[in-house]
């Protein structure tokens, strides 16, 4: 909307949702000053940038009740961050259990006092002053501008092109209450955070992310518009907790990582093993049948390699440490030949790089699609560390496709095609992407202007064709190329980011990749990476949550059981389960001395899909009984039909919970 004359937002905007506005499209704070040449929108506490507005105004305050109830605490950051918030203090002790009731106690208050948020800009100089008693914010003010600066937490308080301080300001008396460092914008008084908040929980975290610096105590927090939007988020946690692919891989025999091993490295039981295999052998078909090849590459490589990729300029931190290789000693131990530097890899993409380099190719040769399992290693820090989604060692199923510029459209399309076809055969169904742009801040980005037209716009036109919904996210593409990623949204309502379409004409040029035209010249490819699981190991664990360890028959360990009544039953079942077995079904006969009760209760527990029960009656009439995942059974069914049903649910890839999903 446009401006009348100079006013503010309060002026603008009577609508008790609107709690800051975009000016010229940057987010300002509502008491911000506007003029009839600027262009003012509304942000409403329920969009995202709301929400993040929110959730950083109840972060200030989360830092004022801590100093309140304990003024020697030092303040780190607190941003906003996916659900919630959090804020880092430097304290002498832990925060405990009764130390959260007591800080929750006190932000009420404050939240009630109607505090106003107000936003002072101030010099280095001045900064310094105000927050001298403050090591943390002092050496965020020595950052700002710097190179070093560029996380995106840390912009939160000194992102913007100068310096600012919030006051919160008592609106009795119109003393300031407190006050910090940030860049804001705020909520405009702290009667608007409601109730719809809560603190969540106590973890350590390194200042700004390394373990060479100190450890700060953290509060996890969240905040949400109402009382009844954080009620369904807390219930959207308890539901998470009983899905947590940690428990159920303990639960359910899948997963371990043992300690002598090291942190971040699985180990893959049986079971888990099973479905993996599945998942892998599944995708290795559709790859086949799209016209991918399969290739294999080493777990380690020279460092020259990584130079040339320039992993080891942009990557290095991300990277193990270097295995010396290749060094010869004489009978005196002197060094007559220098070692090299080996690294594991971090990445496919050189390798593959090198097997298309390896002969001349002829644009007769392209689009060329290459694919691999690869077991890649990522230095990760302890702290990040996260069951099977956050590991150190992990199997990208890695696909590298090059192509002509003119392929570039058409084999983008395909590939999102192939991707979200793949992804619903394992019973992910809702689908949004994001289009990752470049912005006009020129020294960012590298190629010509006419590659990044026209490959944005290819990627564009491929995101639009596919129906979902996209937004375009300007600032975000990797230096050298656009990219489009496809989140994918699971039971429970969380969003998941899996696959990531990226061009890159920058690889390419480092390695002087070539091939010969229909014009008889040398060209340089486009290489496209394309990851489908991204991770099989984080994969395989957002399923285990998807499905809370109840998998779709056909990835189901276990897929039958066969319970006999009494002993004198087995041989009859065991026949039927040896049938199964001959046909490629995981079936198992349980001639345990448990209880049949019991019996059946131990395989629920293990959600294997089908119970196959039989006693006299169904041995004299050539029958089975079926008892499903959810205790409902269908009785007396026959032999043929009871195998030909659990076939079909394989070859389907159904998902069979109870009778009304096999038998109508």
């Amino acid at each position: 909307m446009g401006v009348d004359q100079v006013t503010d937002g309060f002026e603008l905007f009577t609508d008790r949702s609107v709690v800051a506005m975009r000016v010229n499209g940057e987010l300002k704070d509502l008491a911000t000053t506007v003029t009839e040449t600027d262009v003012v929108e509304p942000v409403t506490i329920d969009s995202p940038d709301g929400l993040n507005i929110l959730r950083h105004s109840t972060a200030h305050v989360l830092a004022q009740a801590v100093q309140n109830v304990n003024p020697e605490a030092k303040l780190g950051i607190g941003p906003p961050v996916t659900d919630g918030f959090y804020y880092d203090f430097d304290v002498a002790e832990a925060f405990s259990t009764d130390d959260l009731k007591a800080l929750d106690k006190e932000m009420s208050r404050i939240v009630r006092a109607g505090q106003r948020f107000v936003r002072r800009v101030v010099s280095d100089d001045e900064a310094r002053a105000e927050l001298a008693h403050e090591p943390y914010k002092l050496e965020l003010i020595g950052l700002k501008g710097s190179a070093s600066s560029g996380d995106d937490n840390e912009n939160v308080e000194v992102g913007g092109g100068e310096l600012t301080i919030y006051d919160n300001v008592d609106p009795k008396t119109g003393e300031v209450a407190w006050k910090d460092l940030c860049r804001g914008p705020h909520l405009p008084n702290t009667r608007m955070i409601g109730n719809g908040w809560a603190l969540m929980r106590v973890a350590g975290a390194y200042w700004r992310g390394s373990e060479k610096n100190p450890q700060l105590q953290r509060i996890y927090g969240t905040a949400w518009p109402t009382k009844d939007e954080l009620r369904a988020y807390q219930h959207r946690l308890e539901e998470a907790a009983k899905r947590d692919h940690r428990k159920l891989g303990k639960e359910l025999d899948l997963f371990s990582f043992p300690d002598e091993i090291g942190s971040g490295l699985s180990v893959w039981h049986p079971k888990g093993g099973i479905i993996r295999g599945e998942m892998e052998q599944h995708a290795r078909r559709r790859h086949i049948e799209g016209g991918y090849t399969y290739v294999y590459t080493p777990h380690i490589s020279k460092e020259d390699l990584f130079l040339q990729s320039n992993h080891l300029v942009t990557y290095r931190e991300g990277m193990f440490p270097p295995i010396v290789m290749d060094e010869e000693r004489d009978a005196e131990g002197n060094i007559t030949k220098q070692g090299q530097d080996y690294y594991l890899k971090p990445m496919n993409c050189p390798m593959h790089i090198l097997i298309y380099k390896e002969r001349a190719r002829s644009y007769r040769d392209l689009p060329m699609r290459l694919a691999e399992n690869g077991t890649v290693y990522r230095n990760e820090l302890s702290g990040a560390l996260h069951g099977l989604t956050r590991v150190r060692g992990f199997t990208q199923d890695d696909s590298h496709l090059f192509v002509t510029p003119e392929q570039l459209e058409a084999e983008a399309t395909r590939v999102l095609e192939f991707v979200i076809s793949m992804l619903r055969d394992f019973g992910l169904e809702d689908f949004e992407l994001e289009l990752s742009m470049r912005d006009d801040e020129k020294s960012k980005w590298i190629g010509s202007d006419e590659f990044w037209e026209y490959s944005t716009n290819a990627l564009r036109n491929v995101a639009v064709a596919s129906g979902l919904k996209l937004t375009e996210v300007p600032g975000e593409a990797a230096f050298y190329g656009p990219k489009i990623d496809l989140k994918t949204r699971d039971a429970i309502g969380r969003t998941w980011q899996l696959s990531t379409v990226q061009v890159d004409p920058n690889l390419p040029e480092r390695f002087e990749l070539e091939y010969t035209g229909s014009d008889g010249e040398k060209h340089r490819p486009i290489m496209i990476h394309r990851a489908l699981f991204g991770s099989i190991e984080r994969f395989f664990a957002i399923l285990l949550e998807h499905y809370a360890g109840v998998f779709p028959v056909w990835l189901a360990p276990v897929q039958v059981v066969g319970i006999p009544v009494a002993d004198e039953f087995a041989p009859y079942l065991g026949e039927i389960v040896e049938r199964l077995r001959a046909a490629g079904v995981r079936a198992e006969l349980d001639t345990s001395d448990d209880r049949m009760q019991k019996k059946i209760r131990t395989h629920t527990t293990q959600k294997i899909p089908f119970q196959l029960i039989a006693g006299e009656n169904d041995r004299s009439a050539g029958t089975v009984s079926f008892r499903f995942r959810d205790g409902t059974q269908e009785n007396g069914v026959a032999v043929d039909e009871a195998i030909e049903h659990v076939l079909a649910s394989i070859r389907d890839h159904r998902q069979v919970t109870s009778r009304d999903d096999l038998f109508g």
